[in-house]
């Protein structure tokens, strides 16, 4: 027996969608040939100055979840899943409800 609204209820979600970005960076101390590339070339175009580049991913999506608690979790929950390596990779996220 499936669940009826009365006529004329409107229906409203309490879900909440937010934006997410995912920072995905190589952990401290795993070596980072893309980022050493980078940092040596840097001199050559006049970039003396710059040390320590290390290369990652910016990830974005949206999400609903009824509140930031368990958008973080789920978000969380997917990262160290499948957007993470979580042996030589960490993941920062930012949310902000849209």
């Amino acid at each position: 027996m499936g669940f009826a609204l009365p006529t004329g209820t409107a229906w409203h979600s309490s879900e909440v969608t937010f934006d997410v970005l995912v920072e995905v960076r190589l952990r401290a101390g795993i070596a980072d040939p893309q980022g050493s590339t980078i940092e040596r070339a840097l001199p050559t175009l006049g970039f003396d100055s710059v040390t320590g580049v290390r290369v990652g991913k910016a990830i974005r999506f949206s999400i609903e979840a009824d509140d930031e608690f368990e958008a973080r979790s789920q978000v969380d929950d997917l990262c160290k899943r499948f957007l993470t390596n979580p042996v030589i990779e960490d993941a920062h996220v930012t949310l902000a409800a849209s």
